[in-house]
């Protein structure tokens, strides 16, 4: 299955899981970075039934795509 929105095209991002070490409740006290591992992180996708072109058909559309009125959802 894509992970990719059918209608923007907005699809997995790449970013850095971060490690720190460190007391975060004593001020003062600084958190190291112990290590950094790259990550995934998927768009917000959606199964919907829409009207596109006249026909109703099931497409794959991210939230923002659906509130910011750019797909009609099929009641």
């Amino acid at each position: 299955m894509s992970k990719k929105c059918d209608i923007c095209g907005k699809g997995p991002m790449v970013s850095l899981s971060v490690k720190r070490t460190g007391s975060k409740l004593r001020s003062g006290k600084k958190r190291y970075i112990t290590g950094k591992s790259k990550r995934r992180q998927y768009p917000n996708i959606q199964k919907i039934k829409a009207n596109i072109a006249g026909s109703v058909k099931t497409v794959r559309v991210c939230t923002s795509c659906l509130k910011g009125g750019k797909v009609r959802k099929v009641v």
